[in-house]
């Protein structure tokens, strides 16, 4: 179970500026059918960034809790973190987002 009841999005952070979104999708969906991701910046972003952020939305909550065993395992060249998203839905545009661990995280 997640810690948020009923949610289905997973906010995915410290990502290598090199990770695409086929990479997250073959990684994350192991753990449940994807219903949406999104990667931050995209792949076909023109500018250079030192790291990304994923929204992944599953099919069933319950794959949520299952993506949160994937937090601290090295992907690419750096630890992952893996948190529930208490908005439930992924976001069209990153300004900002708050997610379960009450930290406000900054992008774009």
């Amino acid at each position: 179970m997640s810690g948020i009841p009923g949610t289905a999005v997973v906010q995915v952070t410290n990502l290598s500026s090199a990770v695409s979104s086929e990479q997250m999708r073959t990684l994350f969906g192991f753990l449940g059918d994807i219903e949406e991701l999104r990667l931050y910046p995209p792949d076909n972003a023109t500018l250079s960034y030192s790291s990304k952020v994923c929204y992944i939305k599953y099919r069933e909550p319950s794959s949520v809790g299952v993506a949160q065993h994937l937090t601290n395992t090295v992907f690419i060249d750096r630890a992952l973190i893996v948190v529930p998203c208490a908005e439930g839905e992924c976001p069209a545009q990153v300004k900002h987002s708050k997610c379960v661990s009450g930290r406000l995280h900054a992008f774009l």
